[in-house]
């Protein structure tokens, strides 16, 4: 059970996971051993997943971003394992999930460019045998970044 003191530690690393003990203690006026402590906590119960960084796409080159919706021609389990196979070895592909309604994946790719988009879906996805059909939307702006989850 989250305290109001685990609730805005966990904000406060959402904002910033490099954030040391001692930078904490200030904001959450503890000690920076009971921050480390409730920090330790937090990840032992898996509140805490991981540390990131968020890296900039742009700066990487990665100009086009787009979401894949993905429908399937079959519902093999095997058939579902390679497809999943094949999209989690393609660093292309950022997220993926199973979704409800006609589409049956939808993708969040990167990539340079629309070619390379282009040969992500026609000479990668498509070609797949389990794959039906597929739909893109190329994003042209992210008003609202990324943000943490509501704690």
């Amino acid at each position: 059970m989250l305290d109001p003191v685990d609730v805005r530690l966990l904000s406060a690393l959402q904002r910033n996971a490099q954030a040391s003990a001692a930078d904490l203690s200030g904001t959450l006026n503890l000690s920076p051993s009971q921050i480390s402590r409730r920090k330790a906590r937090l990840e032992e119960a898996g509140y805490i997943r991981a540390y990131v960084a968020q890296l900039s796409p742009a700066t990487l080159g990665l100009d086009v971003q787009a979401f894949i919706q993905v429908q399937m021609a079959s519902q093999v389990p095997q058939d579902a394992a390679a497809f999943l196979t094949m999209i989690r070895a393609r660093a292309e592909v950022i997220s993926a999930w199973t979704l409800t309604g006609e589409a049956d994946y939808l993708l969040r790719v990167y990539t340079p460019d629309l070619a390379r988009l282009n040969h992500l879906i026609h000479a990668v996805i498509l070609p797949n045998p389990s794959v039906a059909r597929v739909q893109s939307q190329i994003v042209m702006d992210q008003p609202k970044p990324d943000a943490g989850l509501p704690v």
